[in-house]
């Protein structure tokens, strides 16, 4: 399980690059209905939020009700996988009225992890307090695409 999520965040990493392959000689191309939808909620979820600080950026790993979470930051785009769900949530991470918030959307209708409020980061772990029932969790910081040596788990309220 461990490799296929070391997997899965190399993969969530690389895909901020933004280049794509594909036919470059068309010179016009339709949006898909899926791509709209997908950039609206995106949009939405992001609201006012600025550009995330460097030390949320890079991917983040926890354990909850023993599941792996996964959060990944880059620029001012977040995402969220949970083991043993099939859907990924997304959104926009960043400073939002002078603290630092991530708002997540995820397809499922999941608001878990919806609204989060960074309460300490360094360049190990972070605290993020979320509006939905999962409360307070630590995350350990993952490096090179890699799963740190010991996961935290959820604190106990």
């Amino acid at each position: 399980m461990a490799a296929g999520l070391a997997g899965a965040l190399a993969a969530l990493t690389a895909c901020s690059g933004g280049g794509g392959g594909g036919d470059k000689t068309a010179t016009t191309t339709k949006p898909s209905a899926t791509a709209s939808a997908s950039a609206s909620a995106s949009s939405s979820a992001a609201g006012a939020v600025a550009g995330a600080s460097g030390k949320l950026q890079g991917s983040w790993i926890t354990t909850s009700g023993g599941k792996i979470v996964a959060l990944v930051v880059t620029g001012k785009k977040a995402g969220l996988f949970v083991t043993g769900r099939k859907a990924w949530c997304q959104g926009a991470a960043g400073e939002e009225s002078g603290m630092q918030m991530i708002h997540l959307t995820c397809p499922d209708g999941n608001k878990d992890r919806a609204t989060g409020m960074v309460d300490s980061v360094d360049a190990k772990g972070m605290t993020v307090s979320w509006s939905g029932k999962t409360g307070k969790e630590t995350y350990t910081k993952a490096e090179g695409g890699t799963l740190p040596s010991a996961l935290p788990t959820k604190l106990k309220q």
